[in-house]
């Protein structure tokens, strides 16, 4: 009998779902736009059930956008809470997907298990502790691999919400956060660039000046994650972050900002090497959902 395991990748703006053992072999995928929770899970269950009405799906693993809670011990495990897309907060991701497919469910966030995916497949990402992940698209979000374990604390590392600096006089846009107006994610998602320039960042000619601001900023916090985290490597993926050039002006920042503080030769003469795109492309986050359910 066939024995495969499921990875989902939850977004806030569309869910990816896969049935395999991992990048070298899927066997089916899907993806399809995030909706209402009642009709996005129906489909995602509708996706696996096959698998296991033939007792070929062993686990499922599963990349969630949050906030979540990651406390087992918590009678809200596995729900998504606080989080802005509208109708999804208090949802119980985890225990319908669960209670539905009656297999073991692995749950973290989508970023956390992204930053997992990495380091799992890529082999010279295998010995790097602590090993970091950043998300930079509709929302801004960490990964934070330590000691040889996704990181969690109260919930999870939450550094997407970021304070930095904000020079008002520059960039008087008040940000897009609803909670914190211009944290990192209300200055630099892909919905801020978009209402501050009043169109998509994708489709931002490559001299605009959007893009030094972006830069500006998200530089800002690999410098803090850095001081904070001394992360052996930094993957930094999502969408707007793939911006032709975008790595480039954000490593140069990065060493102008740090001043040669720290005497790392990563820092100092291999930063293309340690601010990284991610190896898996856009499916760091469903592969880590796989390799969660196996292990």
């Amino acid at each position: 009998m066939n024995r495969w395991y499921g990875g989902i990748e939850a977004g806030g703006t569309k869910f990816v779902c896969v049935v395999g053992t991992g990048p070298g072999e899927v066997v089916a995928e899907t993806r399809f736009s995030t909706t209402s929770p009642d009709e996005t899970i129906r489909q995602v269950i509708e996706f696996f059930e096959p698998y296991t009405r033939r007792g070929e799906l062993v686990a499922v693993g599963i990349a969630s956008f949050g906030p979540v809670d990651l406390n087992p011990a918590s009678p809200t495990y596995g729900y998504i809470t606080t989080t802005p897309k509208p109708n999804w907060g208090g949802v119980d991701l985890h225990g319908q997907v669960q209670h539905a497919l009656h297999l073991p469910v692995a749950f973290d966030t989508d970023v956390n298990v992204a930053a997992f995916g990495e380091h799992y497949w890529i082999p010279e990402n295998r010995l790097l502790d602590p090993f970091l992940y950043i998300t930079v698209g509709t929302g801004i979000g960490i990964g934070a691999f330590v000691n040889g374990r996704p990181l969690h604390g109260l919930i999870h590392a939450e550094a997407g919400h970021f304070a930095i600096p904000h020079n008002w006089e520059g960039d008087p846009f008040p940000g897009v956060c609803p909670y914190h107006g211009d944290c990192l994610e209300g200055l630099a998602s892909g919905p801020a660039m978009a209402r501050r320039w009043g169109e998509p960042a994708e489709t931002l000619p490559v001299d605009h000046p959007a893009w030094n601001l972006e830069a500006e900023y998200i530089a800002l916090a690999l410098v803090n994650l850095i001081y904070a985290f001394s992360p052996q490597r930094i993957v930094l993926g999502g969408g707007v972050a793939q911006h032709p050039g975008l790595h480039e002006m954000i490593r140069s920042r990065v060493q102008r900002h740090l001043n040669g503080y720290l005497r790392s030769p990563m820092v100092l003469e291999k930063i293309d090497d340690y601010i990284v795109k991610p190896a898996l492309g856009n499916r760091s986050g469903v592969f880590g959902a796989l390799a969660m359910a196996m292990i």
